[in-house]
């Protein structure tokens, strides 16, 4: 209940500031989601049940109707993450995630340097398409197992949990703020990003991170000697089919995304692709789930997104986007370098002390706004935006990965900041580069 209160004060509180810059019906909305926002991060309710506040809230307050605010919660875009977490499901019943782990562990030197880097890109790739908290959770076992050293295992935990972040961003589908920015592309119409060329447009930030987090990690410790189990355990049948379905879906995505103006691509929807490779998984010759194990499906995950679109809809349709844009606009004279570091910087630092679900659900709808009014690259600013929501490095709080290391017991929250501090400077600068040099010049 102590919770609870201290939620319902930070929304009144929100409430009195707001209406000093905003309208009576705009300052509400800002201190819902400051209720909404801080229950997500003090845990006062469960997770699913705050998700599903807003289909009482928003009615009640006058801010959308129970209609308006519902149809969120079935948005298409949610049945592609859907069809991927059973493929996830079918990729952890197999074993399969424990087989790519092991691989990619024996490419690399059995140092610690070797280590932290095999660890980082293996939780980063799992990632791309497990839920960063399901391979955060797989994989931290196995780091905490590798070595006796407290100082090694510190980094080790901390080399996972940023590996989970980084690789996130590499798919659509690979962590929540990813399907929030696709969904909401989708309502403002706004040209959607195939999914091979989200994949080729990251993957170069994705590889420098990759290095750069994992060569700081191993700074002092590189040369350790880490003594490992090495399994000799074949491909299982079972293995091989959900293997077979991931490989086949690879190339699929692949064929159907156009390259303009040399190729249309299959002209397939990608939700029902990746829908339809998820229930594969139930039908012969595959075979591999059972109706009993869709209650590993994360409903609570998919209410957030609920919330997250019901949120930035909120946002458009009370007129707080606008408002709030007009106050943004204000630094639009700047260079536009300037203005993507500005941005940059504001939703990593920001993400830090809250949901980056419920934080990019909020900056969407202003970035459109301020986008839109200046002429400044729309898909551009908002893509940026989305990537840095994911890459908060400092707090425990900030993402799931940050706090499964944390609960390992190996790491201090102050050398998480420090670690941290370093890293989300480092991929401030990292994405608006990429984003200024290489997104709006070459793929976007």
């Amino acid at each position: 209940m102590k919770k609870i209160t201290i939620a319902l004060l930070i929304g009144i509180g929100f409430f009195f500031v707001a209406t000093t810059a905003f309208s009576t019906k705009e300052a509400t909305l800002v201190g819902l989601i400051a209720f909404l926002v801080t229950l997500w991060t003090n845990e006062g309710l469960p997770l699913g049940v705050v998700s599903l506040l807003p289909i009482i809230l928003f009615p009640s307050f006058d801010i959308l109707s129970t209609n308006e605010t519902s149809l969120n919660y079935s948005k298409s875009i949610i049945f592609l993450f859907l069809g991927g977490f059973l493929l996830a499901i079918s990729v952890e019943k197999t074993g399969l995630h424990k087989v790519i782990a092991d691989k990619m562990l024996s490419i690399f030197p059995s140092t610690a340097r070797g280590i932290i880097f095999s660890l980082s890109i293996t939780s980063g790739i799992l990632s791309s398409f497990l839920s960063n908290t399901t391979t955060t959770l797989l994989l931290m076992p196995l780091a905490l197992f590798l070595t006796e050293d407290i100082k090694i295992k510190m980094r080790f935990a901390l080399a996972i949990a940023y590996g989970a972040s980084i690789g996130g961003i590499i798919t659509p589908i690979g962590t929540p703020p990813n399907l929030i920015l696709m969904g909401f592309m989708e309502d403002k119409g706004l040209e959607a990003i195939p999914f091979i060329q989200w994949v080729w447009m990251v993957i170069p930030l994705a590889i420098l991170m990759f290095f750069v987090v994992s060569y700081i990690l191993s700074l002092g410790v590189s040369e350790v000697k880490i003594q490992r189990d090495k399994r000799t355990n074949s491909v299982t049948s079972e293995q091989k089919k959900v293997l077979f379905c991931l490989i086949a879906l690879l190339i699929l995505l692949f064929l159907n995304a156009p390259i303009k103006p040399y190729y249309d691509g299959f002209g397939l929807n990608e939700k029902g692709i990746l829908l339809s490779f998820g229930l594969l998984m139930f039908l012969p010759p595959v075979s591999v789930l059972t109706w009993k194990d869709t209650k590993k499906v994360p409903y609570e995950i998919i209410f957030l997104f609920g919330a997250g679109f019901s949120i930035a809809t909120a946002f458009t349709n009370s007129g707080l986007a606008n408002s709030a844009a007009s106050y943004l606009l204000e630094l639009t004279y700047l260079p536009p370098l300037l203005i993507m570091f500005a941005i940059a910087a504001m939703v990593t630092f920001t993400t830090e002390v809250t949901s980056n679900t419920a934080l990019i659900s909020i900056m969407l709808p202003i970035l459109y706004a301020v986008t839109e009014a200046s002429g400044l690259d729309t898909r551009l600013f908002l893509m940026m935006a989305t990537i840095c929501a994911s890459y908060a490095f400092m707090l425990p709080i900030a993402t799931p990965p940050n706090a499964i290391a944390m609960s390992s017991g190996v790491i201090h929250v102050g050398t998480m900041a420090k670690y941290g501090f370093v890293f989300n400077i480092i991929g401030i600068f990292l994405v608006v580069i990429t984003a200024s040099f290489l997104w709006s010049k070459v793929i976007l």
